[in-house]
């Protein structure tokens, strides 16, 4: 538990990065007009009033603040299971959970989240999403490697056997 003021301090710095970005989204970008930063990178102003992808945008805002929140306890939990041996995944979850965080400033504030890096082709493209959304994903595949990896390496030793 000597570690959670640097987890904390983290969450608080990935949270203040989410929304400095997202305000400068706000105040300098046209909403729905696409600037084109390289040919298959933009930025693109949108709101989303679902999850990633959209999912569940029928949902009302109290049920998916509600959701979130949830989520966050639920990763606090495995978070606090974890031991400082698991730096790693500690981190994925620091991840995790400041992107979560950024996202539900945006629900609860908002009503929808701010999204706007978009990566497309001519003929292919991908869901509009934010740096919170990049933070979640990451974190959760810090978590994922570490979990595997644990797992190989214990399956390793008990065939020794």
């Amino acid at each position: 538990m000597r570690q959670l003021p640097f987890y904390a301090g983290l969450v608080v710095v990935l949270v203040a990065i989410d929304q400095w970005i997202k305000y400068l989204v706000e105040t300098r970008l046209v909403l729905h007009e696409m600037v084109e930063l390289l040919p298959f990178l933009a930025l693109y102003r949108t709101y989303n009033t679902g999850v990633a992808f959209s999912m569940f945008a029928s949902f009302s805002d109290t049920i998916l603040i509600v959701v979130s929140i949830a989520v966050i306890v639920f990763i606090l939990y495995l978070a606090s299971r974890s031991t400082s041996r698991q730096w790693f995944a500690r981190i994925g979850f620091t991840l995790i959970i400041g992107g979560a965080l950024g996202n539900l400033i945006d629900r609860a504030v908002y009503g929808h989240v701010i999204d706007y890096i978009f990566f497309h082709t001519p003929v292919w493209s991908f869901a509009v999403f934010n740096l919170a959304d990049v933070f979640i994903t990451i974190g959760a595949g810090m978590v994922l490697l570490e979990e595997f990896l644990l797992w190989r390496h214990q399956r390793s030793k008990g065939s020794t056997r």
